[in-house]
């Protein structure tokens, strides 16, 4: 037996009005992520879900919702001056990250406080 990779990660979201539209507006228009058509048994639990490439970023919608400030998922990007640019036109903070070998990063926090990290890799 062995763990062959991450198939998705699931940030959350509350449960209300609007909110699908403003995960497909950050995820989906900012950041580029394709979004992905639910399968049709969990399509009454509400969420959007969107490609990564090799795995998936699904977003959960929660009633006692909190938002992650730790937890975060890494997504790898190219262009990151760019996405931090358009990020910051939009209105989002983007925080700086500690310098690591091999990659530049920085966080966001989603619409719904989420924080996210993006890294590009360097070298």
């Amino acid at each position: 037996m062995s763990v062959l990779g991450l198939d998705h990660v699931q940030v959350a979201a509350p449960r209300g009005p609007g909110v699908e539209e403003e995960a497909r507006a950050f995820y989906s228009s900012l950041l580029g992520l394709r979004e992905l058509e639910k399968p049709g048994v969990l399509k009454p639990k509400r969420g959007v879900w969107f490609s990564l490439g090799a795995g998936e970023l699904h977003v959960g919608l929660e009633g006692d919702f909190r938002p992650a400030r730790k937890a975060h998922p890494a997504l790898l990007v190219e262009g990151l001056d760019r996405l931090r640019a358009a990020l910051e036109v939009a209105g989002y903070e983007t925080i700086s990250g500690e310098e690591i070998p091999g990659a530049r990063r920085f966080y966001v926090h989603d619409p719904f406080g989420n924080r996210i990290e993006l890294v590009e890799r360097v070298g």
